[in-house]
């Protein structure tokens, strides 16, 4: 079942939620809303289910108006971050609960609702626990209990409101792969919140980024991160650091180098700043050739993991960020305290920021 959000604003008192939002789920895909406390996005999630109505614009399920339809018709399935399990009732009798509560002339009969909760056990991998109560489970298996349940009634959208922030980073992390693996066997519209950039590029379609009520870009992971719209996005999707500077003549200038622009991209500007991801910088010896690059000393050497973390300081005194694979780092025998030369691979430059937080030059 598609979704499409038309034009919705939603409003707290004085306070705007959500700012004329609108956004379309293609059936079948599963889709991240992303971004901070307070950007709109479990607003937006909750309005789709129905337990929040717009002030202004419609949500369609499938081309048909559902703004002002109950969220039990719906036929949507929640979950929530804190699992909402019933303490005194036993996983299977969890799993069974919104089948049990239907209308007498829907409710499945014992012997389907027994052969059903089995079957969703089965798939979230918890058929031995169904006598157990949640005290008994772990978090992770706590929220899968959750996701059977908002299954167990057949719903033809799934919603997820921060599905995996209750828990620590290594569950967090096997349980979104396997999200991402459930989604691709059952094929059910997924909307998901998080706030987890890492999450959101990993488990979902496309991504959403909120920001202050409204959506600031939407796309591919890959496009969201690689190609970020705004000042904000590119923050807000890891790390990065930032170079200030001017634009002369398609040129930008920055400190000890210079960056050619794409002829008619940018405007001369008296002021700009340019992005770029740590793994976008480059560290040698001696200068690249046909690459703008700076002098700087190194500060400090994080070699843990596949990728060497390096910080290092500039001649005007700000702070850099370099990711090198292993193979690169050790080729150079980098050491603290060493001057090298920093080239720049790819940059974005905006002549408005929003914001100046960051490391930069």
């Amino acid at each position: 079942m598609s979704i499409e959000v038309r034009n919705v604003t939603k409003l707290f008192g004085h306070f705007a939620a959500l700012k004329d939002v609108s956004l379309t789920v293609p059936s079948g895909e599963l889709v991240a809303l992303l971004g901070p406390s307070g950007s709109g996005k479990t607003t937006l999630l909750r309005i789709i289910a129905g337990l929040e109505t717009p002030d202004e614009g419609s949500v369609h399920f499938d081309g048909e108006d559902a703004t002002a339809r109950n969220p039990r018709d719906r036929r949507v399935g929640f979950v929530f971050q804190h699992y909402a399990l019933f303490r005194q009732m036993t996983v299977f009798d969890n799993v069974a609960f919104g089948l049990r509560v239907k209308p007498r002339f829907e409710r499945p009969s014992p012997a389907k609702i027994a052969e059903r909760v089995h079957e969703l056990l089965a798939l979230v991998q918890l058929e031995r626990m169904a006598g157990r109560y949640p005290s008994q489970l772990s978090g992770g298996q706590r929220q899968r209990v959750a996701l059977a349940r908002a299954l167990a009634v057949q719903p033809k959208i799934l919603l997820l409101d921060e599905p995996f922030g209750a828990l620590d980073a290594k569950v967090r992390q096997e349980l979104r792969r396997w999200l991402r693996r459930l989604h691709d066997e059952i094929g059910i519209t997924s909307v998901f919140v998080t706030h987890d950039q890492d999450e959101a590029l990993e488990v979902a379609d496309r991504v959403a980024v909120l920001h202050e009520g409204r959506i600031e870009q939407e796309g591919s992971p890959e496009e969201v991160y690689n190609h970020p719209v705004s000042p904000f996005v590119f923050h807000f999707l890891g790390n990065v650091n930032l170079f200030h500077g001017r634009i002369e003549g398609g040129t930008m200038h920055v400190g000890e180098f210079s960056l050619e622009l794409p002829k008619g991209t940018q405007a001369d500007a008296a002021s700009a700043v340019a992005y770029a991801r740590p793994h976008l910088l480059d560290i040698d010896h001696t200068p690249l050739p046909g690459r703008p690059h700076f002098r700087a000393t190194i500060r400090h050497i994080n070699a843990a993991g596949p990728v060497v973390r390096v910080e290092l300081a500039t001649g005007s005194g700000g702070i850099v960020h370099a990711e090198l694979p292993q193979e690169r780092y050790r080729v150079l025998g980098l050491q603290r305290g060493a001057e090298v030369y920093v080239s720049v691979k790819d940059m974005k430059v905006f002549t408005s920021p929003h914001g100046t937080s960051g490391a930069g030059i």
